[in-house]
């Protein structure tokens, strides 16, 4: 049997070593257009930084290394033109030499991957602007950024990409400013949950632009100049990192059936509308997991799954792809930020109905020295408490939360249970009460109507006339600030004061977190009081609304 698989780096370089695995005697062909067949994609960022220092550290396997350890003959520089299904053959281009020739195949697998996305603007074509899809560009960056430590860029786009980006650049010691088009960072968050990291990223000298939208460039003093609906930047050089679409192109003009978007199209086994090519990796279109709708996930965890289906498939084992929860993490300077199937955004997209929990539970046993909070939010289903997806933010213990956040969105679990989840606990790694089965107490209460909750982005709307809104940290915790409008009444002498509250208003109660405000808003019930407890308390308030959502800070 002979393999021609096109592209390497996740699916393409995992399909080859997994068949050669399972079969000594194919023949298998790897044809990458890059001049590495298997690098580190997402280390990139971390090289232009410094933090990887050698080029040797992004290269995973060489067409050498290949060769003596899988005995697969690993093409670079050379590019797929054309795919003949008819007579089964891939017509080829050594982009070296430029000599074109052609190549039979049994089986074909399509991993090109995606290509990042450059809009026409005015300008874009200038030798100054850059895109971050493959190692040469990171070379190109970092060479360019050494030259010009002392000035300034402009990275346009704050997905992962441009925020690694920009924090590499700002350690190297460049003035950064940041453009995004949203109102928020990070398209897999909500804004509120994005905005601890917009905090971390001006805290660290990002000069950060949101709502912004590039719209030319120009030259200006000997500077690239950066124009958008709101002004212009001039800086030394500027990094695209506005998103990618699939590189399909191959598979679009031999006939394969695509998306609307351009995917490649395949079923649970990765293969294509032709029995004899399957197709993995960023250009494949996939099942989200949480949704059940089929989209682009351009993430390496699912591409190396995909690629080892094909191979399975070509093999003769049975294997299928389940879909992705599209789990992912990002270093935001000292802040992890990781998240999980669904936001509030993308449900409300895919029409999904949903509730949502904010929570700070601890990265460990708070007796041990240096716990620190995890903020959570965590959204499931109305009527079914199905896990819908999860965002965190914070240091230690975030990653931990996310991972087993992705098997719950993954697996359907619902929040109870989360909250009948197992997870090991010492002091110094978890709490007792680990942060996935807290949020799941939560869901449970507040689907067994034990706990109320109102929402800071209710606050506004509040009627006074007919509320009343209390405050239950302590005064010393009060001296930072209160939402305008609340009273003072420290939870543990909420007892003794239930005759200061009006009994024909709902109470409407907050402490820091919202635990306390759990414990009163039972109080309150259990003394004939209508009661709702603010979701992830003043700090959630604080950081969310800002004042701009919800009431005033005082």
């Amino acid at each position: 049997m002979k393999v021609i698989i096109i592209g390497g780096v996740a699916g393409g370089a995992t399909a080859a070593a997994r068949l050669r695995r399972l079969d000594e005697e194919a023949e298998i062909i790897v044809i990458e257009k890059s001049g590495y067949i298997s690098y580190a994609n997402c280390g990139l960022p971390y090289y232009i930084g410094g933090v990887i220092r050698e080029k040797s550290a992004l290269t995973l396997q060489t067409p050498e290394s290949f060769r003596a350890r899988f005995r697969i003959d690993a093409r670079v520089s050379s590019e797929a033109l054309r795919i003949d299904r008819k007579k089964k053959e891939v017509l080829i281009r050594d982009n070296r030499t430029g000599r074109e020739y052609s190549e039979s195949y049994d089986k074909l697998i399509l991993s090109p991957g995606a290509e990042a996305i450059v809009p026409p603007f005015p300008g874009v074509d200038d030798r100054r602007i850059f895109t971050l899809r493959h190692t040469e560009d990171a070379f190109a960056i970092r060479e360019y950024a050494e030259k010009n430590r002392n000035g300034n860029a402009v990275v346009i786009g704050g997905g992962f990409i441009g925020l690694e980006t920009a924090e590499n650049l700002r350690h190297m010691g460049l003035g950064v400013a940041l453009i995004q088009l949203t109102d928020h960072v990070m398209s897999t968050f909500d804004r509120d949950m994005a905005e601890p990291l917009h905090a971390e990223l001006r805290r660290n000298g990002i000069d950060l632009h949101l709502g912004t939208a590039v719209e030319a460039f120009s030259e200006k003093d000997g500077k690239l100049e950066v124009i958008t609906n709101k002004g212009s930047f001039t800086a030394d050089f500027a990094v695209m990192a506005i998103g990618v679409r699939p590189d399909s192109s191959l598979a679009a003009e031999c006939g394969l059936e695509t998306d609307s978007r351009g995917s490649i199209i395949t079923d649970a086994s990765m293969r294509t509308s032709d029995p004899d090519i399957y197709a993995a990796g960023d250009a494949v279109s996939v099942r989200n997991t949480a949704s059940g709708q089929m989209g682009m996930a351009a993430l390496a965890g699912p591409a190396n799954r995909e690629g080892r289906t094909a191979a399975d498939s070509i093999a003769g084992i049975e294997s299928r792809f389940r879909g992705t929860s599209a789990a992912s993490i990002l270093k935001c300077f000292s802040l992890t930020a990781a998240s999980a199937g669904l936001s509030e955004e993308s449900a409300a997209r895919a029409g999904i109905p949903c509730e949502c929990i904010v929570a700070y539970p601890g990265s460990h046993a708070g007796y041990y020295p240096g716990a620190e909070g995890i903020l959570i939010k965590v959204l499931y289903e109305k009527g079914t408490g199905r896990i819908l997806g999860a965002e965190a933010v914070g240091r230690e213990g975030t990653d931990k939360f996310i991972e087993k956040m992705s098997m719950a969105v993954s697996l359907g679990l619902t929040g109870d249970d989360l909250a009948s989840l197992d997870p090991a606990y010492a002091p110094p790694f978890s709490s007792a009460k680990d942060p996935v089965n807290i949020a799941g107490y939560i869901i449970g209460n507040r689907e067994r109507g034990i706990l109320e909750e109102f929402s800071y982005k209710d606050i506004p709307s509040l009627d006074m006339n007919e509320s009343m809104l209390v405050d239950l940290r302590t005064e010393a915790e009060t001296a930072s600030g209160m939402i305008e409008g609340a009273v003072n009444i420290p939870l543990d002498s909420l007892r003794d004061n239930l005759g200061k509250l009006d009994r024909t208003k709902t109470i409407y109660v907050y402490c820091r977190s919202g635990q306390r405000s759990y414990i009163g808003m039972r109080i309150l019930k259990a003394n004939g009081f209508r009661a709702k407890s603010l979701s992830g308390g003043y700090l959630f308030y604080t950081i969310a609304a800002g004042g701009r959502a919800g009431g005033k800070v005082v």
